[in-house]
């Protein structure tokens, strides 16, 4: 019997439900949710989790899910966990503006081109696609220009795969960029102002040549 219930419960988990969330959460309207963790638990329809339109950090790492359409009414979402799972594309996440921090580690996303649908995400700065400690990866990952593209594709990110990015979009290299911004600025205010200089020094010098010359009266 208790077998039974056990098994009942863990179909349950497969789909994400109203019950669930709220047992889970102990709020009562799906609207309060606000944080909500729900790792290693079979699920693979992520079902009325759209509903929690006020969530802000999610955790669904561990589970088996490859549909991602409920997530993209989550407009204040700024984590989001899925790690080892089976997602394959992340096209539903590019209405999630506020995003700042994503792990999809462990899935199977293929190509560059699938990351191409979170370039709007101006706030995105954390992105892990691997983890080492857990030997959690992506197919993408193999390719050799993977770690380059992305720095690219991404100016704003900060941390890849769990490492603080040095280049591109790092904290350093902004400050050098502005700082050599500004030299390039003053260089280009110093050279003017030279040419002015320059000018004037010139002009001087010719009158005070001229007024050295030797005065010619007609005859």
């Amino acid at each position: 019997m208790d077998s039974k219930r056990e098994k009942d419960q863990d179909a349950d988990h497969e789909k994400i439900t109203a019950v669930l969330l709220k047992s889970r959460t102990g709020e009562f309207d799906l609207e309060s949710i606000l944080f909500l963790k729900l790792r290693n638990l079979g699920i693979h329809d992520l079902g009325c989790t759209g509903e929690c339109i006020n969530l802000e950090r999610l955790d669904l790492s561990g589970n088996n899910i490859t549909n991602l359409a409920p997530l993209a009414s989550l407009r204040l979402l700024s984590v989001l966990n899925l790690s080892n799972n089976r997602v394959s594309s992340l096209e539903p996440l590019r209405t999630c503006d506020v995003l700042q921090n994503l792990n999809v580690a462990g899935n199977i996303i293929s190509s560059i081109e699938n990351l191409h649908c979170l370039v709007s995400l101006r706030k995105l700065e954390n992105i892990r696609l691997k983890d080492n400690t857990y030997n959690y990866t992506n197919p993408v990952c193999r390719n050799s220009s993977y770690r380059a593209v992305v720095l690219e594709m991404f100016p704003n990110i900060k941390v890849l795969d769990g490492e603080r990015v040095v280049g591109r979009g790092s904290d350093l290299y902004q400050l050098c960029k502005d700082i050599d911004d500004t030299i390039k600025d003053v260089l280009h205010e110093c050279r003017l102002l030279n040419n002015r200089a320059t000018h004037v020094i010139s002009q001087t010098e010719r009158s005070m040549s001229l007024k050295k010359q030797p005065k010619q009266y007609a005859i």
